[in-house]
């Protein structure tokens, strides 16, 4: 399963993307600046997504990628971490698959 210590820190995520893997499930953490409704003004958040490997990101095609936002914060990564293992959890067959079908 995917730990807390296995995403790197808050700081790292302020500056780049961060991407994994676990067991064929591959996925990528990325801070991104979305315009808030409430404040008017702009306010990062924190997009994870998930795809199949073997392939990288770019390689993926978007039909092929699932995708969540959360609050850029520890409780947000966390959430991430739990919604990564979610999807592991329900189908760990197709995610093994993955890994070796090239």
């Amino acid at each position: 399963m995917i730990e807390r210590k296995d995403i790197l820190s808050i700081p790292y995520l302020k500056k780049t993307t961060f991407t994994g893997s676990y067991d064929g499930l591959r996925f990528r953490f990325a801070v991104v600046k979305k315009e808030s409704e409430v404040q008017e003004k702009e306010q990062q958040v924190l997009q994870i997504t998930a795809w199949e490997g073997p392939y990288g990101f770019d390689a993926t095609s978007e039909e092929k990628k699932q995708q969540i936002e959360t609050e850029f914060s520890e409780e947000g990564i966390q959430n991430g971490i739990d919604w990564l293992n979610a999807l592991w959890e329900a189908d760990p067959e197709k995610w093994k698959r993955a890994k070796s079908e090239w």
